[in-house]
């Protein structure tokens, strides 16, 4: 097991409210000082638009700074997922992330079993592993029920309790349910605020420890389903909400919580 952060911790400082985005081999090398194991280049689409060269440089950043990295995107179809496949190849990646569902396309459960049982093969041939995140607009049985149904090893999921409270599912559920199949951790931590007036709530992240994330029985009841693989790695990420205060206190309290999330961590070993 390690320990790293995800593209997602970097949320506002690589956004378009940020002065100067922050870059990949930027973001890799805050990481490394960081303290961080492995990087996750999840969700960022312009890693879709480098070439060989670019991806060779890229690993070889990481690999100067010690970083394993994985990668994450969104749907299953094959094609798409065997562009990730090439990509997580050329950077010696050996998990890539990703959701049933993308905004043109939500395949049912049948669906997505025959199109995952196309493109997991190639996957395990390349000694590369498939993990599909729970979230609210995935039922966690149905996931659940996808990654049996394909019945390979390198196919599981990436585990984020808190995603799927939308869904009214108790994170604790969501744990019970996944262990057996986790292959990845999401880390963040969240919370319920009261609105002003007392009227409704405000779901969002807050400091890891601080909020309803059960760490160490979610650690512990993947370490018992799983016993002896140390393979499942722990990534951190964030639900900072933008700060009044505007882009500098937001990035200044986006790094904090990244600094105090993955020292927690560590301290945990």
């Amino acid at each position: 097991m390690a320990y790293g952060i995800s593209t997602y911790a970097y949320f506002w400082r690589l956004s378009s409210r940020a002065p100067e985005p922050m870059g990949l081999p930027d973001m890799l090398r805050d990481a490394a000082e960081l303290g961080g194991e492995v990087f996750q280049i999840c969700d960022y689409a312009p890693i879709e638009s480098y070439d060989r060269a670019r991806l060779a440089d890229l690993r070889a950043t990481a690999d100067d700074l010690g970083l394993t990295l994985e990668l994450g995107t969104r749907g299953i179809r094959p094609d798409h997922l065997l562009t990730y496949l090439d990509t997580a190849g050329e950077l010696g990646a050996t998990l890539v992330r990703s959701m049933l569902n993308t905004a043109g396309h939500r395949p049912d459960t049948a669906e997505a079993v025959t199109l995952l049982k196309e493109a997991v093969p190639r996957y395990a041939a390349a000694g590369v592993t498939l993990g599909l995140e729970t979230y609210e607009q995935v039922a966690t049985d149905d996931l659940v029920g996808v990654v049996r149904a394909v019945d390979d090893p390198h196919l599981g999921i990436v585990l984020d309790p808190g995603n799927s409270v939308a869904r009214l599912e108790r994170p604790a559920d969501v744990v019970t349910a996944t262990a057996p199949y986790v292959v990845n951790i999401h880390v963040k931590d969240f919370a319920f605020t009261r609105r002003d007036g007392w009227v409704g709530f405000t779901y969002a992240g807050c400091p890891l420890g601080e909020g309803l994330l059960d760490y160490d029985a979610m650690v512990a009841a993947v370490g018992a389903a799983r016993p002896g693989d140390r393979g499942v790695n722990q990534i951190v990420e964030h639900w900072l909400p933008w700060q009044d205060e505007g882009y500098d206190a937001t990035a200044r309290l986006e790094h904090q919580w990244t600094q105090h999330s993955i020292n927690t961590l560590l301290r945990s070993e």
